[in-house]
C-alpha cells in the first residue's frame, strides 16, 4: 500500500508526531462528512504552515489568512470559503487557517 501511495508514510508520521494531530486526524473527516467547515486558529505561522503541509496530504480544500495575506487576496480567500455553491465543479473550502496576528493590529 505504501508503495502505492508514498504520502501516507510522510501523513502516519506527522500524526504521530502529535496528540493534538491525532485530534484532528480523526475529528476532521467526521466534520467534513456532517457537512461542517472548519476555522482553525494559531498564533504560529510556522504552526499554520505545518497544519497546512497535513491538510494537503489529507486533500482537504484550504484558505489561508495570515500576516503576508495582503487586502483583496484576503477578502477574496474570505468570500472563497463563504461561498455557498461551488463554482465551476471546484470543491467548496473547508477549512479555513487563520492567524491571529493577521488582523494587522496589536
Amino acid at each position: 500500500v505504501r508503495a502505492q501511495n508514498p504520502n501516507q508514510d510522510a501523513i502516519e508520521q506527522l500524526v504521530k508526531a502529535s496528540g493534538k494531530f491525532v485530534l484532528l486526524d480523526k475529528l476532521l473527516p467526521r466534520l467534513k462528512s456532517d457537512g461542517h467547515r472548519v476555522l482553525l486558529f494559531s498564533q504560529f505561522k510556522i504552526m499554520l504552515d505545518i497544519i497546512e503541509d497535513y491538510l494537503h496530504l489529507r486533500t482537504f480544500k484550504v484558505e489561508r489568512i495570515d500576516g503576508s495575506i495582503t487586502g483583496m487576496k484576503r477578502q477574496a480567500a474570505i468570500d472563497r470559503f463563504q461561498s455557498k455553491d461551488t463554482k465551476n465543479g471546484r470543491e467548496q473550502p473547508f477549512i479555513m487557517l487563520l492567524s491571529t496576528r493577521a488582523g494587522g493590529v496589536g
